[in-house]
Parts: structure tokens; C-alpha cells; sequence
């Protein structure tokens, strides 16, 4: 169980910070049932509400500065989630965004980061799909490694390169510039 004041991944909402534990009051809810009450950390004005034993949507602690720095240290040696079916392809992402597993992020950032160079070769553009599942990857990855890392999310990109020696050196500039 978590704890109050503690943040946690909620499924894609990301980063939140448990801000009670308690019954509620609302139509349909079980009155009788724990709730969680989070605040997503980049919504200041949100608040999600769910089961204390909810099982439909992932929910882990963050990753401690250890983790996140050991997590970082081994991005290099993290593979691609390559897909040659492109009907297969959107499952996998999504599948791999919805596990709440940073290792997962770092392979779809990877696979596409490198489809984008492939793609830009051709003379190709980005698919909507691809853009989609980069920017989920990114902003999960960084947000919680900015809240395990206590450093601005924006920076987190500059900070990965900088302590991965420019493995994949701005991934994201490659689908900004486009």
C-alpha cells in the first residue's frame, strides 16, 4: 500500500503524488472500499480516484535516485522494440507505454529515434503513429526520472545525454526540426 505523500506511476497519467487515502462519495463508487486520491504531478488541478486494490491500471512507486541513475547508466545496453509488421507495430508501443516500465520507454524512444533517421534518409516524414508513441515514451520516461532525479523535466534529455556520452544525441530534435 502506498502511503500518503508519496509519488507514484498511475498507468499513462504518469508521475502522482498520493494526496489521501480515504472512502468517497461518489455516484457509483463503493462507500465501503479504500480509495486512492492522486495529483498528477504536471496537473496541478487534477485528481484521479482509485481502488487501493485496483488492478485494471498499473501503479508502482517511482524509482529512487539509485535506480534512476543506474537506469541511465544502462540505456546503451537497452534494445530497440522493432516491429517489421506494421500492423503489429502501434500494439507493441502501445503495450510497451501501457507496462509503466521505463526500460520499455527507452526502447520505444530508441526504435524510433531510429526509424525517424531511417525515414528522413528517404526523404520520408514521421508518421502521426510514430510521433505519438515517441512523445508518450519521452514524457513518461523524463517525468519520472525528473521526480526520481529532483531535476526540471525539461532537462532531462540534456542530463541522459550528457551522463550516456550522446548515445542517440538529441532524439528529440530530429522530430521537433521536422
Amino acid at each position: 500500500m502506498f502511503q500518503k505523500g508519496e509519488l507514484i506511476i498511475y498507468g499513462s497519467k504518469g508521475v502522482c503524488e498520493v494526496t489521501d487515502i480515504s472512502t468517497i462519495t461518489i455516484s457509483g463508487a463503493d462507500r465501503d472500499k479504500l480509495y486512492y486520491i492522486l495529483r498528477p504531478v504536471h496537473d496541478k488541478d487534477g485528481r484521479i480516484f482509485t481502488p487501493v486494490d485496483g488492478q485494471k491500471t498499473v501503479m508502482r512507486r517511482i524509482l529512487n535516485r539509485e535506480e534512476a541513475m543506474e537506469l541511465i547508466e544502462s540505456i546503451p545496453s537497452v534494445g530497440h522494440l522493432w516491429v517489421a509488421d506494421e500492423r503489429l507495430r502501434e500494439m507493441n508501443y502501445k503495450q510497451a507505454v501501457n507496462s509503466c516500465d521505463c526500460r520499455e520507454w527507452i526502447k520505444i524512444i530508441k526504435t524510433l529515434w531510429s526509424r525517424n533517421q531511417q525515414r528522413l534518409s528517404q526523404g520520408k516524414k514521421i508518421t502521426a503513429m510514430d510521433r505519438k508513441y515517441f512523445k508518450m515514451a519521452e514524457d513518461n520516461l523524463y517525468g519520472e526520472l525528473s521526480a526520481s532525479l529532483d531535476l526540471p523535466q525539461e532537462n532531462m534529455e540534456e542530463y541522459i545525454t550528457r551522463k550516456v556520452g550522446g548515445e542517440g544525441q538529441d532524439m528529440a530534435e530530429s522530430y521537433v526540426r521536422e
